[in-house]
């Protein structure tokens, strides 16, 4: 359209634009629709006669340059049609008319040719698809006569997906939960993907089939390859005496390990003592993986494949089969383990001396836990005691004493020290009854510090290790911040009253006093978890760049091999240095190490997809049955479908949508994408405190949704914070299948793919009641084969 009235030169009729669109006579009222909606975006300017031209903004835009540039990036769908690309270093994202998505879906990553500017930004058209999307989507199933398809359960994916061969859902039934893989997908903006069925999982909303559709949605095996769990099993229950042949003796030491109370495997163990000098000497054990898991093996080939192990509040999915994750490498209280151990000796004020690195074998005597660290040592009054604890308290107070020191040192360099809350569910047997901030209690945090601190130091030591002997590695880099992204950070942060040069943000140092600055604000989590979006995630390379948050020159995982597929291969790099055996410096070596990085950032990406939607999913388990209630909030997140707003109990967000904020006009974001501006004034901005009123639980969009309350309307309770108010609400699911209220969107999808789309003769069935309307029948309309 935009190029259609900029290479005229001249103001243009509607039907002269109808032709040179090649738009027929019966669909002139949609095209006067498109130009009504892009008279009203500012696009282009309406003149009497029913003529048309370009707007005077759009004009601008053009003489600026930014029309015929073409960016890469991902596509942003919303559930209303139209979307956003999302790149980087061009100052804004470009915003997709539904129009112009052609056979573009969600999640893809596509090029798109800029064409105009209008009132939301840069406006684009995607030109061309550089890769697809993840073509398994989970979704309901729907059966109309010889009719199938499945409606996707995230509304920003188009659908229905048409499944080409009936048969295959023969034995589900209407409204099943189910997977598809997309095998065709579409061209054209009124084509509907086609798919086959995956997998059939049965009722949806039940919590096994929603942990299900999450795993299979993003390929993930569940159980073990079986060659390799016989691999696993075939070293036994025990270390052989074998095993210990020219390995180093540290059974004499007393090591615990110090874990979270529910923590699945157990791979590292510490202990220190303070030398004559006032020095002090540190021994970090850790499970020897690599023993076992050897390269041409089915159980190397799984571990590369799986790359870490996924964590979820009722069980874990480890990367080893259980014969060696839960047994033969866990350091289990009395039971011969092997491991290498980082020896490091630090001076008074704890700067590191000198380390030595050794194969050997030990003998955890006890399994600790933060809990009970935190009472043994005075830190917390709330945690439960721990018998095995308290018998190391002594110890404890030192192990404490070395690690407050290593913090200090590490916090003066310029490392980062951002508090972001993590959630745990609360469980009962299999039922979630609460989710709640992770290690919330002060003294429990310092437990989890002092662990924490002794794993830094021995990553940082086995790093230096590696760049020493010049020796091949998987290194954890994270590289500084792009400073065209901090843009919107420092915004925020001076909207806060908080001064921030986003040059400093190139300096660890500077950043890191910036966070000590605002260590007391009142919206310190919003600030940080915002500096935290606008960094660059870590990830692993055989290339060593440093990593920027820790401040160090050089880093690698070492300390978790149960855990991370990483960490196994730098254990073998160690052991082939200290048993004197030939380095593989060939290109061939290093192609394979590398493609192991590639991996294991991708599934290490996946991992935390999939766990954060599992939680999400049992926060709305949790909320399902307090519709009605009111809670107040800060608003944590924001975006052109509305605010996300976080309550501290239960540690829930929630979905506020434009229509719930309150305001008569719509809202839009600004130009920091900060705030939620409606043409009234009104705003709601990042750390803004809000009122809300829980409305909809979506299990299958494990979504919350709230409206606001405005003061006016909020009851106060008589210590001053806000009433509680619980009124009788519908259950989330009935929620869903009446007719007044549609969460997921899926009616509203399927009644637009339907009237998009030619209907065809379904078979016998169709037209008829009992098969369904014709409406709600999507037809077949895919590319010729």
């Amino acid at each position: 359209m935009v190029e259609i009235l900029g290479g005229a030169g001249r103001a243009l009729h509607a039907r002269e634009i109808a032709t040179r669109l090649e738009i027929a006579p019966r669909h002139e009222n949609a095209l006067n629709r498109v130009l009504d909606d892009l008279v009203f975006d500012g696009t282009i300017a309406a003149l009497p006669g029913h003529r048309f031209r370009l707007s005077s903004a759009q004009v601008a835009a053009t003489q600026k340059g930014d029309v015929g540039r073409s960016v890469e990036g991902f596509l942003n769908v919303n559930p209303r049609g139209f979307g956003f690309v999302a790149t980087e270093g061009t100052g804004s994202d470009i915003f997709i008319p539904a129009e112009a998505l052609g056979g573009a879906l969600h999640g893809d990553k596509v090029i798109a040719a800029v064409v105009g500017s209008t009132s939301r930004g840069l406006e684009g058209a995607v030109s061309a698809i550089v890769e697809r999307r993840s073509a398994k989507i989970a979704g309901l199933l729907r059966k109309r006569g010889r009719s199938v398809w499945v409606e996707p359960d995230d509304a920003r994916v188009r659908g229905p997906v048409v499944i080409t061969e009936v048969n295959e859902a023969a034995g589900a039934n209407d409204g099943d939960a189910v997977i598809v893989r997309i095998v065709r997908f579409p061209s054209m903006p009124d084509e509907n993907p086609e798919g086959t069925l995956e997998a059939v999982l049965g009722a949806p909303g039940d919590p096994e089939v929603e942990v299900q559709k999450i795993l299979l949605s993003e390929g993930v095996e569940v159980d073990h390859d079986p060659l390799a769990v016989a691999e696993a099993e075939a070293f036994g229950m025990e270390v052989t005496k074998n095993s210990l042949v020219g390995r180093e003796d540290f059974t004499h030491l007393p090591l615990p390990t110090i874990d979270p109370i529910d923590a699945r495997d157990h791979d590292d163990a510490i202990w220190a003592e303070r030398k004559d000098d006032g020095g002090y000497r540190l021994w970090i054990a850790i499970a020897d993986v690599s023993h076992y898991v050897r390269p041409g093996t089915a159980l190397d080939a799984s571990a590369v494949s799986r790359a870490c192990s996924i964590y979820l509040p009722d069980r874990a999915i480890p990367m080893l089969p259980r014969a060696l994750s839960s047994n033969l490498c866990s350091l289990l209280p009395d039971q011969v383990r092997l491991c290498l151990v980082a020896v490091v000796e630090l001076d008074p004020m704890a700067n590191v001396t000198s380390y030595r690195l050794a194969e050997g074998f030990m003998r955890s005597r006890a399994k600790l836990n933060y809990e009970g660290v935190a009472h043994a040592l005075g830190l917390s009054k709330e945690a439960p005691r721990q018998e095995a604890a308290e018998g190391y308290r002594e110890e404890l107070v030192l192990l404490r004493e070395i690690s407050t020191q290593l913090r200090a040192r590490r916090m003066r360099r310029g490392a980062l020290d951002l508090e972001l809350p993590e959630a745990k569910v609360v469980l009962e047997g299999k039922e979630p009854v609460d989710v709640v901030k992770r290690a919330r209690d002060p003294g429990i945090a310092k437990a989890y510090q002092i662990v924490e601190e002794f794993m830094l130091l021995a990553n940082e030591a086995v790093a230096t290790f590696l760049l020493e002997k010049n020796v091949p590695g998987i290194f954890r880099d994270h590289d500084p911040p792009d400073l065209e992204k901090l843009a919107r950070f420092a915004e925020l942060a001076n909207r806060l009253g908080v001064e921030f040069d986003v040059e400093d943000a190139g300096d660890p140092k500077k950043l890191a006093a910036f966070l000590k600055k605002t260590a007391s604000h009142e919206r310190k989590q919003v600030l940080h978890m915002v500096l935290m979006r606008s960094m660059k995630q870590a990830v692993y390379d055989v290339q060593n760049r440093g990593h920027f948050g820790l401040a160090s020159d050089g880093y690698v995982h070492f300390t978790s091999p149960i855990r991370r597929y990483p960490d196994v291969v730098v254990h073998r790099e160690v052991k082939a240095v200290l048993r004197g055996e030939r380095i593989d410096r060939s290109e061939q070596a290093l192609e394979k190490m590398r493609l192991a990085a590639v991996t294991a950032s991708e599934r290490e990406r996946r991992a935390m997809t999939i766990e954060r939607q599992v939680v999400d999913l049992h926060r709305a388990l949790v909320m399902k049955n307090r519709i009605g209630e009111i809670f107040g909030g800060t608003v944590s997140g924001l975006s052109a479908s509305g605010a996300y707003v976080a309550i501290d109990e239960p540690f829930v967000d929630m979905m506020v949508r434009s229509e719930g904020l309150g305001g008569t006009t719509a809202y839009e974001l600004d130009e920091f994408a900060l705030a939620l501006v409606s043409r009234t004034g009104d705003r709601v901005e990042l750390g803004d405190a809000m009122m809300v009123q829980v409305e909809d639980v979506s299990i299958t969009r494990r979504t919350v949704f709230a409206r606001r309350l405005r003061e006016e309307n909020t009851a106060s309770r008589e210590d001053g914070g806000p009433r509680r108010v619980v009124r009788r609400g519908r259950s989330s699911e009935g929620a869903e299948k009446t007719g007044s209220r549609d969460p997921d969107g899926r009616k509203a999808r399927a009644a637009a793919a339907s009237r998009a789309l030619p209907k065809k003769p379904a078979g016998k069935a169709t037209g008829k009641k009992a098969g369904g309307s014709k409406a709600t029948q999507p037809a077949k309309k895919s590319k010729k084969r």
